[in-house]
């Protein structure tokens, strides 16, 4: 496989580590998805070779789009709360390109490759202006896209509403932690993005999480007035699709890096 619009699309969780090389022009898999478990501890060491034996298993040499469950700056991480703190201060591109041995590795935030794969590909497609994502779950994340173009590393989950950290009051965990019903929940949901729909003047909120495949739960106690709110529709696909889309020219802001070494 070396057609310049087949990536790998790696995506890094807590958990597991998945991959499948992906179809950057249609935003579908071109392979099966294959994963192996985080390791533990979650050291950069580990986590690498991890990937190497994914990219091994598809038989990958080409470039290479990784989605982070953390922040990374110019080919460093920042902050990685989810995986082992011997990450904050590496060099994650350099050390995955030497690694992998390819010619191109494109690194970027989870969320952020969520709401690229939704907003190119999926409940996001063809809408013009603002777009925000936001994924509940263990906690809340977030991308923000304006037209098609994404603005890297917000962190909107963290946002203080009333002197609380939205993830207190909006998460999944935050739900089943404090075993509040549907309509508690939602109407706190409904109270956050409120606040981003002030703040930001989207034009289209899509919801992820593992929530969204069950929407009618809570999306009628979202009354948020000027923005409509759609759930995801990308699924599991999205974090691959979107880490590959960060490895495509033409996405900008994200950490890249080009080696001479030739595949």
């Amino acid at each position: 496989m070396n057609d310049s619009h087949l990536i790998l699309g790696v995506d890094i969780g807590g958990t597991s580590i998945k991959a499948a090389v992906v179809d950057t022009r249609k935003g579908t898999l071109a392979t099966a998805v294959i994963r192996t478990k985080t390791p533990r501890p979650a050291t950069p060491k580990g986590v690498v070779a991890a990937i190497g034996e994914l990219a091994k298993r598809l038989k990958w040499r080409g470039p290479v789009g990784v989605g982070f469950p953390g922040l990374i700056k110019h080919g460093v991480v920042r902050r990685a709360p989810n995986l082992d703190a011997s990450w904050v201060r590496h060099e994650i591109v350099d050390h995955l390109r030497r690694a992998l041995g390819v010619p191109f590795v494109a690194v970027g935030n989870d969320a952020d490759a969520a709401g690229l794969a939704e907003a190119r590909f999926g409940a996001g497609r063809g809408v013009r202006g603002t777009v925000v994502l936001v994924t509940l779950g263990t906690g809340i994340g977030s991308a923000v896209l304006h037209n098609g173009s994404l603005l890297p590393d917000t962190e909107l989950g963290h946002l203080e509403i009333g002197g609380q950290d939205a993830e207190q009051f909006a998460s999944t965990v935050a739900r089943e932690r404090n075993k509040w019903g549907w309509e508690q929940w939602g109407r706190n949901v409904d109270r956050y993005l409120t606040t981003l729909e002030y703040m930001l003047a989207p034009d289209l909120f899509i919801i992820g999480g593992g929530v969204s495949s069950d929407p009618e739960r809570f999306f009628r106690y979202l009354e948020t007035p000027e923005c409509k709110i759609v759930p995801a529709t990308m699924g599991n696909d999205a974090g691959i699709v979107g880490a590959a889309l960060f490895a495509v020219p033409g996405v900008k802001s994200l950490s890249r890096k080009r080696s001479r070494t030739k595949s």
